[in-house]
């Protein structure tokens, strides 16, 4: 029976270090499972694995798609399924690193149309787009599917699953859960830590040149809400381009913005009973190597 594990866990929290030495320490291969880490050329705010945090171990499943492609959970777990087959042979462990619990959630459990949940960031780009626009990118990106097109609630919701998941809307799209053993693992701080963690992560993706990153993304002829712009850091730095953000504003706006990011997916994360929590603070390798190794044997 092959065996996976899968860390979760709230933006900013560490679970890019701790799956690297976890795998590190059990001869294992990290899956990153990030909705926006799989767009190419855009590196600071969507938070992609660092070399001093990944410690030589591959990791897989980022940087799969130009910056203006659409993407979604269908196809993440088409790739992630390709690169399970590959591994499996060689006897590695995937560590799936869960920064979109709804795509670990669809590559472990399936996945239904009705279980993806609603994206903040999403819905106040298409905010802009008038209703008859609206319907016209539902049309896009499924051309047989049926609703009250007037309606912009629903032909928001409609964007928000088929982007995620892909077409068809009409059909529930579900696999049979494979037979796998699974090791859920959450990482977790205080609120008031975590909170610092992600204000001091905001000032320095504004130091390594997040306005210039995205400067260059939208020159070069990426739409301002393709996905990957609609994401926590670079609505906020095209806000500053605007001319609607001061300087000193935009670090303080994107940390709430991740906060408000990292208390949706603790929401999310919380309806699991399968997954052990861990406190991040101190070390909790330790703890956690003696967790996978108890289910694992």
């Amino acid at each position: 029976m092959r065996a996976v594990v899968a860390v979760l866990g709230p933006t900013g929290v560490g679970k890019t270090r701790v799956a690297a030495r976890i795998a590190e320490a059990l001869g294992g291969h990290v899956l990153v499972a990030d909705s926006r880490q799989v767009y190419r050329e855009l590196d600071i705010a969507t938070n992609k694995p660092q070399p001093e945090e990944t410690r030589g171990v591959p990791f897989h499943l980022t940087d799969l798609v130009g910056p203006s492609e659409t993407f979604n959970a269908h196809l993440w777990v088409r790739a992630a399924l390709a690169l399970l087959e590959e591994l499996d042979p060689r006897g590695v462990l995937p560590v799936i690193e869960g920064g979109t619990a709804l795509w670990v959630d669809a590559l472990l459990d399936g996945f239904s149309l009705a279980g993806v949940p609603p994206d903040a960031d999403r819905r106040a780009a298409l905010e802009d787009l008038s209703t008859a626009e609206l319907a016209d990118l539902v049309r896009k990106l499924d051309s047989e599917a049926e609703l009250d097109f007037r309606n912009r609630r629903r032909l928001v919701r409609a964007i928000e699953t088929l982007e995620a998941l892909g077409p068809p809307l009409a059909a529930a799209r579900r696999r049979t859960p494979p037979d796998w053993k699974v090791v859920r693992v959450g990482l977790q701080l205080p609120p008031a830590r975590l909170d610092e963690v992600l204000r001091e992560r905001s000032r320095r993706q504004v130091a390594r040149g997040l306005v210039e990153e995205t400067r260059a993304a939208l020159e070069a002829g990426v739409p301002p809400e393709a996905p990957v712009l609609t994401g926590t850091g670079y609505v906020e730095a095209q806000a500053y381009l605007r001319g609607e953000l001061s300087e000193a504003e935009l670090p303080e706006r994107m940390a709430i913005s991740n906060r408000q990011l990292a208390r949706r997916q603790l929401r999310w994360l919380r309806r699991d009973d399968r997954i052990a929590w861990f406190e991040a603070e101190p070390d909790p390798l330790p703890a956690i190597l003696d967790h996978i190794r108890s289910r694992l044997s």
